[in-house]
């Protein structure tokens, strides 16, 4: 069964561009995929805590040797990750805040990316010390920028810090498939957002409609 993991991470509610266009792809995924199933995560009403000493200290602490507090430091965490294992796709609303991702996802990466449970970390084999445990993934990421030019060729790529950021940390987790849709011209307004909104707008359309886009390989 297909299943897909939706997330927005906009702090604008009405005002967001990438919580339209989530909302959209999720509407045509649906009708795409009858039988599937949606999981919905919003962490911009609900923002997620930034890690903390208890919460470090506990993701690296054996699973057995974990006190009942250490365990309820990474109650949240473990809610998220499960989540992720349970995603054939994912895909996640992430605005353009200075040049990255905002604090908020940010967060969420820093709850997801764990030792142990994302990944494994072998000190002795230099060679291949980091071994990912996500598979059979797929992250449909839907950006909104404030001007435009940040994509490939563009005159503002060299600023863009926040795609290749994704394509590492997912990467490095086993997500290995991160496809980047954006919207650019927010600050420009008029046609040319317009034309950039509809653009993004007609390719998730067409990603949500093709019954490939997701595979079911847990790994």
């Amino acid at each position: 069964m297909n299943h897909l993991l939706h997330i927005d991470s906009s702090p604008r509610f009405d005002r967001s561009h990438t919580r339209r266009l989530t909302a959209e792809f999720a509407e045509r995924w649906k009708r795409t995929h009858p039988d599937g199933t949606v999981t919905y995560r919003d962490i911009g009403r609900d923002p997620l805590p930034h890690v903390t000493q208890e919460w470090i200290a506990a993701a690296f602490t054996p699973a057995n040797q974990r006190s009942i507090e250490m365990q309820t430091a990474l109650r949240l965490s473990d809610e998220l990750v499960d989540e992720l294992f349970s995603a054939d796709l994912i895909v996640a609303g992430i605005p353009f805040y200075n040049f990255g991702m905002p604090s908020g996802f940010k967060a969420y990466v820093d709850q997801i990316v764990r030792v142990g449970r994302t990944f494994d970390f072998h000190p002795d084999d230099p060679d291949s010390a980091y071994t990912p445990l996500v598979r059979g993934k797929r992250l449909i990421a839907v950006i909104s920028r404030g001007d435009g030019g940040y994509g490939p060729g563009g005159r503002n790529e060299p600023l863009n810090h926040l795609d290749p950021h994704l394509r590492t940390v997912f990467s490095f987790i086993g997500v290995e498939q991160v496809e980047i849709v954006a919207a650019e011209n927010d600050e420009h307004g008029g046609t040319a957002l317009a034309d950039s909104l509809n653009s993004a707008r007609r390719r998730l359309l067409r990603l949500a409609g093709n019954s490939s886009v997701c595979r079911s390989d847990h790994g």
